[in-house]
């Protein structure tokens, strides 16, 4: 357990307020999960992603119990947010890896970086039916990190993502999520993240190429 508190700017429309926002951090003694709890917000990170099948659970064990102790009335949003390397093996390119709408902007001159985005409208269930995916591909030479919003505070990368040097990669970062109340109800909420993950699924698998797909498998 660790307190943490975060300097946030508000523009206002009269003048600029500076705010701090206190987050609980709540970490498992391998520094691989946990939680963060705020005054508005509970979320579940981990630099160990399994799969699917243990993440929700611990992700809904968490909710649960703030649910008992504080008694929520409603979740006004719901989320998923996936993080993937693409690390090329010796002699290949990132763009070999990449689907090609992808590639960024052909241009005869040493690049520093790109980044793609893409947002989409989706269908969901059972409790908010409509969502809200973004799909963003960042390609860069250099160390490899995470998106500024979501450095996992408290947690270690896996060994093998804990690249300090300059590599040619691109991180896939897709997030989905829905908003509109809805009731505390674990299997419900269990059945919307699993309709969140599998438009996660497939939006992942359109990033790649079948080079890459063949690779993996």
């Amino acid at each position: 357990f660790e307190p943490q508190e975060i300097t946030q700017l508000q523009l206002l429309v009269d003048k600029p307020q500076v705010t701090q926002i206190k987050n609980w951090l709540m970490t498992k003694p391998d520094q691989s999960a946990g939680f963060v709890l705020n005054e508005s917000s509970l979320s579940y990170h981990t630099t160990r992603y399994d799969t699917h099948k243990t993440f929700f659970p611990e992700l809904l064990s968490g909710l649960e119990a703030v649910h008992q102790i504080v008694s929520l009335e409603h979740l006004s949003r719901l989320g998923l947010r996936y993080l993937d390397a693409v690390l090329p093996e010796e002699n290949v390119t990132v763009d070999q890896y990449l689907a090609p709408g992808l590639h960024g902007i052909p241009f005869n001159v040493v690049p520093r970086f790109s980044l793609v985005e893409s947002v989409f409208e989706t269908t969901t269930g059972p409790l908010l039916t409509k969502g809200t995916l973004v799909v963003r591909a960042f390609r860069t030479t250099g160390p490899l990190g995470y998106p500024h919003d979501l450095v996992p505070h408290g947690l270690v990368p896996m060994e093998r993502f804990d690249i300090k040097r300059n590599v040619s990669h691109a991180v896939i970062d897709i997030d989905h999520f829905a908003e509109g109340q809805v009731p505390i109800d674990i299997k419900q909420l269990q059945a919307q993240l699993l309709s969140l993950h599998k438009g996660m699924k497939a939006a992942f698998e359109a990033t790649f190429t079948p080079y890459a797909k063949a690779i993996w498998k």
